[in-house]
């Protein structure tokens, strides 16, 4: 159930609103979980108690961790979320790689992804770090820690929420949790904001790419696939960032905020500077559980060049259990020791339009390993843009896109950044800053009549297609 489903809008939405602001205000937190245990029930009944199971062994851990605070203790914990979650996104990579290797036929475990496990987890080591280390206390209200694990409006794309950032409006009576008119329509603002960007840029974009990476990459033209992979990476923006927009506007209606995730990253400079834009909370959470621990920049240059190309290593298989998510990580990582080792200096001192190509390029060859189907497709879909291949007869531009969708990619390509650095007003009307008036409602209102009918239509198509 996304949050742009029909289910989510017109169904768990609604009444959870009415619910939450009906019964009082001491029940908030007890509302909020068990639309939070429905919601992820809806993707696997199993899957939400596994979600219940480790807020409840993460609650108990903390306790014992306060009275206790030994590394060892911290290890085992550790050992044990990261168990769980390559057992459940990585075991059948890892069993179909050593069969390829070695020859061996180990059974290949094919089950359904716990909805947002990838998140949870790291919220859970985050809060035992952050335990022993003594920046927060230990939670003992173990709804309180469920809700803060599997608040629905995070649990199944973010952001990453730090514990600290989020334990005092845990407090179903404290001062956050009061919501004024003006932050419900902030909240209501922020939510539409995000679902026009997935509804009307993202999932429109989506289609080219879907056609373009569905067909092998030696048959296509170049310009074809440089169209292809530029409108998944503009996709993959408002795809991430509108439902990260959903998150924080969810957030905003129940009074729980939610950190930023996404600060235009694509005006970004150097790529140092994307990954401090793009995921900000991931990004924050390898910085601070992972590259610092390793030492981080404070051992030399050669040990800061092995810290980054372990942290965007683990960055690309964070994100898939496949080979090109790991090209996409290492990518981004030899760019980032390339700009310690000089080259950040130089893009400083050139122009500037110099070093946002220069991120544009970079950032468009990463993304076309994260989207490719396959390491060798990613590296075919490269090939054929670098030597402009002329590719199979019949593979025209024209077959995969039509003035509509062009218009919508320059119109997506603009809207990432370029207009709001253009017009700094607009940026803080995105961000929810000021007070509403008439038009800005009425902007609001089309927006969502538009991303309705828009995600009401994909519906509809897709249950006539259902039936035949």
């Amino acid at each position: 159930m996304g949050f742009s489903s029909v289910q989510f809008l017109f169904v768990f939405l609604p009444l959870a609103l009415a619910v939450y602001f009906v019964l009082p205000a001491r029940t908030r937190n007890l509302v909020m979980g068990v639309f939070s245990l429905g919601f992820c029930a809806w993707a696997g009944i199993r899957y939400s108690l596994l979600l219940a199971a480790f807020a409840l062994v993460h609650w108990g851990f903390g306790l014992l961790l306060g009275r206790h605070p030994r590394r060892s203790l911290l290890g085992a914990m550790v050992t044990a979320d990261l168990l769980l979650l390559g057992f459940f996104k990585y075991a059948g990579f890892l069993a179909e790689t050593a069969n390829a290797l070695s020859g061996v036929h180990l059974p290949v475990l094919t089950m359904a992804l716990p909805l947002g496990i990838s998140f949870y987890t790291f919220q859970g080591i985050s809060y035992c770090v952050d335990v022993l280390r003594g920046t927060v206390k230990p939670e003992r209200n173990p709804l309180r820690l469920y809700l803060y694990f599997a608040c629905f409006a995070h649990v199944s794309s973010g952001p990453i929420v730090r514990y600290g950032f989020q334990s005092a409006a845990l407090d179903p009576r404290a001062p956050e949790r009061r919501v004024t008119p003006d932050q419900m329509y902030k909240g209501i603002r922020r939510f539409v904001l995000g679902l026009g960007k997935k509804t009307l840029l993202a999932d429109q974009l989506a289609l080219v790419y879907a056609a373009v990476s569905g067909t092998d990459a030696a048959r296509l033209p170049g310009p074809v696939l440089l169209l292809g992979y530029a409108a998944f990476a503009v996709e993959l923006y408002y795809d991430f960032s509108g439902y990260s927009d959903m998150a924080i506007g969810l957030g905003e209606m129940f009074g729980l905020s939610l950190p930023e995730n996404f600060d235009y990253p694509y005006l970004s400079r150097t790529v140092g500077e994307f990954w401090r834009r793009w995921h900000m909370t991931l990004g924050a959470w390898f910085r601070d559980y992972l590259y610092i621990p390793l030492g981080g920049s404070r051992r030399g240059t050669a040990r800061t060049c092995l810290n980054l190309l372990v942290v965007f290593a683990c960055t690309g298989f964070w994100h898939g259990a496949a080979w090109q998510y790991l090209a996409f990580g290492l990518w981004h990582g030899l760019l980032s020791c390339a700009e310690r080792l000089g080259l950040r200096k130089a893009l400083d001192r050139a122009p500037a339009w110099v070093s946002h190509l220069y991120m544009a390029v970079a950032v468009f060859v990463g993304f076309t390993f994260f989207g490719a189907p396959s390491l060798g497709q990613a590296l075919a879909a490269l090939g054929g843009i670098l030597t402009w291949q002329a590719g199979a007869p019949g593979m025209t531009l024209a077959a995969f896109a039509d003035p509509k969708t062009l218009l919508l990619l320059a119109a997506g390509l603009l809207l990432c950044g370029p207009v709001q650095a253009a017009f700094p007003g607009l940026r803080s009307w995105l961000r929810g800053q000021g007070r509403p008036g008439a038009a800005d409602v009425a902007l609001v209102a089309l927006l969502l009549f538009a991303s309705i009918m828009r995600t009401t239509a994909g519906n509809y198509t897709a249950f006539i297609y259902a039936q035949f």
